[in-house]
């Protein structure tokens, strides 16, 4: 009699923490910049990766800072305060105010361009350490370069517009500057600060460059309809670092599908939410796959034709 007692409380216990264990739940904090297709795209892959892995198991708190860096800072710390599993830090900002709110959280990020850049880190070797790790939207910018010379060869003045508070569109125009001065482009640095200047400075870069050419960048792709209006009047093309921004005011651009770089993340963080991976050692991944895209109605307004292995954005 006792061994069978025994032997239903063990049968008992074992259905308890087995019940115990597949109603385990996580909390997942999302912190977005900013609403854009791009960053909408990869907060949505990200859910639906997850999901798809852990199902109901998983309560996201989804928070938007609607482009303002002190907003994110103000999200993170009230997702350590409710001591949530995870972080996805959608967006350097975002990144960045994760990264000053908490050293033990798992972090993970997506659309960020480069995480050496963004996180001021020496001798990046592709891996960041520590509670960070994420996937970077970075494309081949030397072929964005070349995509430049293949549609504008009699182009003379490239104009490279920007925001000066993003470190990782400086990252990129510099290093495009590189390369397309290399072509025989006289290249010229047209900043923004914030979105306050971004009229005035595209009418100036207008006004000087036979092209622009458009990095990733959260204040570019939140004011595309801006840029639109002064580029397209003007006759000016643009070239853009990622089809968001350029199905708003650019003709063409070598760009990823961020739905499927924010899938890439939510699978990350599966395996660091359910301990088969470990952050402190998880690579930056990066999307191998990318297209070149135009934009039909620009080129159209434009007379801008595009080789035929371009595929019109949707």
């Amino acid at each position: 009699m006792k061994k069978t007692i025994a032997l239903i409380l063990a049968t008992v216990m074992m259905l308890c923490g087995m019940s115990a264990a597949l109603a385990e739940t996580y909390k997942v904090g999302i912190c977005q910049l900013v609403t854009h297709p791009a960053l909408d795209q990869a907060t949505q892959g990200f859910m639906d990766a997850l999901t798809a892995e852990l199902g109901d198991a998983v309560e996201y708190d989804l928070q938007n800072a609607a482009g303002d860096s002190a907003t994110c800072a103000t999200i993170m710390n009230t997702f350590v305060n409710d001591e949530v599993d995870l972080i996805m830090a959608n967006a350097t900002p975002a990144l960045l105010a994760a990264y000053a709110a908490t050293g033990d959280i798992p972090i993970l990020g997506t659309s960020i361009t480069e995480y050496g850049v963004a996180l001021s880190l020496d001798d990046f070797n592709g891996i960041v350490g520590g509670n960070i790790s994420g996937t970077s939207d970075l494309a081949p910018l030397d072929q964005q370069a070349a995509m430049i010379q293949e549609l504008f060869p009699d182009a003379k003045k490239v104009g490279l517009l920007y925001c000066s508070a993003e470190p990782n569109s400086i990252y990129q125009v510099e290093t495009v500057k590189g390369y397309l001065e290399t072509m025989g482009y006289e290249c010229e640095f047209y900043a923004f600060a914030d979105s306050n200047d971004v009229y005035a400075v595209t009418q100036v870069a207008a006004d000087n460059s036979d092209v622009i050419y458009l990095p990733t960048d959260n204040t570019v792709a939140a004011n595309t309809e801006i840029i639109y209006n002064v580029l397209v009047p003007a006759g000016v093309p643009a070239v853009a670092g990622e089809e968001g921004i350029c199905a708003g005011c650019g003709v063409a651009t070598l760009s990823i599908s961020y739905y499927d770089l924010g899938v890439m993340t939510g699978k990350m963080a599966a395996q660091v939410l359910k301990g088969e991976a470990d952050i402190s050692t998880m690579p930056i991944a990066y999307v191998e796959t990318f297209t070149p895209k135009y934009n039909v109605e620009i080129c159209q307004e434009l007379n801008v034709t595009v080789p035929e292995n371009y595929q019109p954005i949707q």
